[in-house]
């Protein structure tokens, strides 16, 4: 009887302890050498980023594909030292009724980033792969410019009023819309939706640049959208005073990323003028003589960004496959190292 009592009692306590073991059992540990933030080449040539974190023991993704969402993605998970989590899901193309969804799967080895998206359909079409490498980015300093000390060289002047030189087009498989005309730089599309590509194709200057402040007007008329992004990585935004995309969608907004202190903006098919500067990853924005964005971190690229190394020089990219804009008197001063 007392040895029947005795094994009872180890049982119970071998419960308890496995119990424990349970509710205390803490998440897979982030691999230290995934943590960070990754600039993207992926097969598909589609830009894209990701960036890892742990936010108080928890781990938190972001990762975008050229114009997709960036997360965060609540099923990021880390097995086996592998990190895995899905792309939310979104349409096969516009107007289809074929839905798709992306699981990402990467792994650090010998401080390399590889990994594979598969694509699957929801009408039992056939699953695709698109493989990635990725390359660690500096972050840019967390400490604001005292921009007072920032010195800038000469302007010079991006656009000569008689033709694209210094330009091209960043897609070469579509339509070219672009043109010099009057001494302005013209996009021309039928295009007057604002989905995210078009046949059209997007304007960028063959030079790149680090740091520097940007003069650059546009006209936009009603319902039209266009975007001047620095580097090629950060959007702001070209729309008119009235247009239903407002805050951070609206003009003087970095792209979904810093909405203006105030609206600023000029009703439809007026001129309008930017004002431009980032230096050391911030950002400040005077639109038609107003600051709206006044020296704030610009955070990750924005959804359309066509360069993703933030430590990394880039070119002044202009939106052209979404509507039609014009442009004029667009000069840049880099700063001085």
């Amino acid at each position: 009887m007392k040895t029947r009592t005795n094994l009872l009692r180890l049982m119970v306590a071998m419960a308890v302890v496995a119990f424990a073991s349970v509710t205390t059992a803490k998440p897979t540990a982030v691999p230290k050498d995934l943590l960070g933030y990754w600039t993207l080449d992926v097969d598909s040539d589609e830009p894209a980023w990701l960036r890892v974190s742990e936010v108080d023991g928890e781990l938190q993704v972001a990762m975008r594909l050229y114009v997709g969402p960036d997360g965060p993605y609540q099923d990021a998970r880390i097995e086996d030292d592998r990190l895995k989590f899905t792309l939310r899901q979104r349409k096969l193309a516009k107007g289809s009724k074929v839905n798709i969804a992306q699981t990402v799967d990467a792994v650090v080895k010998n401080g390399k980033l590889n990994g594979v998206i598969s694509v699957t359909r929801d009408d039992e079409g056939a699953t695709k792969t698109k493989h990635f490498t990725g390359k660690k980015s500096l972050d840019a300093p967390t400490l604001a410019p005292d921009l007072s000390k920032v010195k800038f060289g000469h302007p010079i002047s991006l656009f000569n009023g008689k033709d694209l030189n210094g330009w091209r087009a960043n897609e070469t498989d579509k339509k070219f819309g672009w043109s010099a005309e009057d001494g302005l730089l013209v996009n021309t599309t039928p295009k007057t939706d604002f989905s995210a590509t078009g046949a059209f194709a997007n304007l960028r200057t063959e030079a790149e640049f680090e740091d520097f402040w940007l003069h650059i007007e546009f006209l936009i008329d009603a319902n039209r959208n266009s975007g001047v992004y620095l580097r090629g990585m950060w959007e702001a935004q070209v729309v008119d005073r009235d247009s239903r995309m407002q805050g951070l969608q609206g003009v003087g907004a970095i792209f979904s990323r810093i909405a203006p202190s105030v609206q600023a903006g000029k009703p439809p098919g007026e001129w309008q003028t930017y004002d431009l500067t980032i230096v050391d990853g911030h950002v400040t924005i005077v639109l038609n003589g107003v600051k709206v964005i006044d020296n704030q971190p610009v955070g990750d690229p924005t959804g359309g960004a066509i360069y993703t190394d933030i430590s990394a020089p880039g070119p002044i990219y202009l939106q052209g496959d979404h509507t039609s804009v014009k442009y004029r008197d667009i000069y840049l001063a880099p700063v001085v190292k």
